[in-house]
């Protein structure tokens, strides 16, 4: 049997997608919503995602301004080092719920 290799962005969004189906997402606050729903990527780097409290990997991406994060982390993206789906891959969040554990990300960066 012949497997096929899945790109970055596939891969991402098969984890997330499996991740979702054992989280209770969107159900504390930002801190604890970031604990379950982010720190797969964000705590390890997956993908190129920038891990809480680096604050090497924050900072290029704070330059480009607070409204911008939120696009990325809400809409999804895919840059030179890696990729973000939509909402992380957790539908189930609001984009207030979103917007708040960015603003966490943010702040525990240093």
């Amino acid at each position: 049997m012949k497997f096929k290799t899945l790109t970055a962005p596939a891969l991402i969004f098969v984890i997330a997608a499996n991740l979702s189906l054992f989280s209770s997402a969107g159900h504390g606050d930002a801190k604890s919503d970031f604990e379950t729903s982010c720190t797969a990527c964000h705590g390890f780097g997956v993908a190129g995602a920038p891990k809480l409290g680096d604050q090497a990997s924050w900072e290029p991406r704070i330059a480009q301004g607070i409204e911008t994060l939120y696009k990325h982390a809400i809409d999804g993206f895919t840059g030179k080092t890696g990729v973000m789906p939509p909402k992380g891959g957790f539908s189930d969040l609001s984009d207030d719920q979103i917007r708040a554990i960015v603003d966490y990300m943010v702040t525990e960066r240093q």
